[in-house]
């Protein structure tokens, strides 16, 4: 990891708008390890952690609240003084690990403890909220998301972050609730892969939110590209049901479907509309880099003539 973060640096392959990320445990000798990667590096964040729960506390640790507190403390110190020799800028971000199962006034505590002991800074710190661990209803997450948010001493001075997995199937729930209760920022992956159940899916995230009218920013134009460079990558295997980008997501097999399909289209094309109200399809396949005639209507023994009957207008030009 070393090696490969000096290898970005020294060659200039990081590109002047993205900020690399280092991510290192509450371990003075693993910090100063992570810090010397960074030198020469125009801007980077580094991302601290260690666990906070109960659970953690008492069986992995075996130490007090307060001693939790200092490991986390005594971190920044470190990287305080380290980020004091690079000429770059740094902003730290931390992660009250396992956050989902710590209490939420002593996850408030040290999130306050950290931002204190980092100060002033032209940025802002990152308090990432992690539900490493996915314990509830979505709403619990969003609950004890805004506390954090409106009990912080230093809001201004904070981005929010959210770090959701996925381990009761409600990543995007978790995560579209938190927003709407204040947080700031997302760190997800693509088509959720991560450990476990994986990491709160980017993709179904955005796309859900541009489907109503919020733009991401990220560009998905183009999302049968995404899944072939993701498949080609990791040598793993986007579901033909993944929402937005797997193979069957707009194609109607059932008749009824089909004619509905086909009569929205029609509806569409003879009123020349802009906003998309097409039966049984949430998004125009064509803003994800999808086509109507290969997508939409697959011919099959549940097809009726209404479906069939758009197919062979659309690709042969027969009414």
């Amino acid at each position: 990891e070393y090696q490969f973060v000096r290898t970005l640096i020294e060659h200039n392959l990081i590109p002047p708008q993205v900020m690399i990320q280092v991510l290192t445990p509450a371990r003075e000798p693993i910090i100063r390890r992570t810090m010397q990667s960074l030198s020469g590096c125009k801007q980077a964040i580094v991302h601290l952690y260690n666990p906070t729960s109960r659970a953690q506390r008492e069986q992995v640790f075996e130490k007090s609240k307060e001693e939790i507190i200092e490991i986390a403390v005594s971190a920044v110190r470190v990287i305080k003084e380290c980020a004091a020799k690079i000429k770059g800028k740094i902003q730290l971000e931390y992660t009250p690990e396992s956050f989902t199962a710590t209490e939420p006034d002593f996850a408030l505590e040290i999130c306050n403890a950290v931002v204190e002991e980092w100060g002033e800074s032209p940025l802002p710190v990152i308090l990432n909220l992690a539900s490493t661990v996915s314990l509830s209803l979505p709403h619990v997450y969003a609950n004890q998301v805004e506390y954090i948010s409106t009990h912080l001493h230093h809001r201004e001075r904070v981005i929010l972050s959210l770090h959701p997995h996925n381990d009761r199937g409600t990543g995007v729930a978790d995560t579209e609730l938190a927003l709407l209760a204040g947080a700031d920022r997302v760190e997800g992956t693509l088509f959720g892969n991560g450990e476990r159940t994986g990491n709160v899916d980017i993709i179904t995230l955005a796309m859900n939110m541009y489907s109503h009218g919020v733009d991401s920013k990220l560009d998905f134009s183009d999302m049968p590209y995404l899944v072939d460079e993701y498949e080609k990558c990791t040598r793993m295997h986007v579901y033909e049901r993944a929402p937005y980008a797997g193979a069957l997501v707009f194609a109607a097999f059932s008749g009824s479907h089909q004619d509905a399909i086909a009569k929205g289209m029609k509806y569409r094309a003879k009123n020349k509309l802009h906003q998309w109200n097409v039966p049984y399809i949430p998004i125009d396949p064509k803003d994800i880099g999808r086509t109507y005639d290969a997508d939409v209507i697959r011919v099959n023994s549940q097809s009726g003539k209404g479906g069939i009957g758009y197919l062979l207008e659309q690709t042969y030009g027969y009414n």
